[in-house]
């Protein structure tokens, strides 16, 4: 599996936003990657050294329309801490 494959998109919330000073960074990631391959693609793609990844696998909320209903997608959710030594990721500083 490609790095690229592993790291779907960052994710720009709140909560994450409140992590970036700490540096720690949150990813959508594919739901079949493990935390080490998670670790090793953020250090090919960004170059920084990652201490800790942490993950969260979130089921599809149950939405209705009418009659029908069906579901949000689901997906899994990256927590990277980086080292203190390491630099931060630039694309997420400016976006914060």
């Amino acid at each position: 599996m490609n790095s690229y494959d592993i790291i779907v998109k960052p994710i720009l919330s709140e909560k994450s936003n409140a992590g970036i000073p700490n540096k720690v960074y949150t990813f959508e990631v594919s739901e079949s990657a493990t935390k080490t391959q998670i670790k090793m693609a953020v250090e090919e793609i960004f170059s920084v050294k990652v201490v800790k990844v942490n993950t969260v696998n979130y089921d599809g909320k149950v939405k209705r329309r009418g009659r029908t209903s069906g579901r949000t997608p689901s997906f899994k959710k990256a927590y990277v801490t980086l080292s203190v030594d390491s630099k931060p990721i630039e694309l997420l500083e400016n976006l914060a």
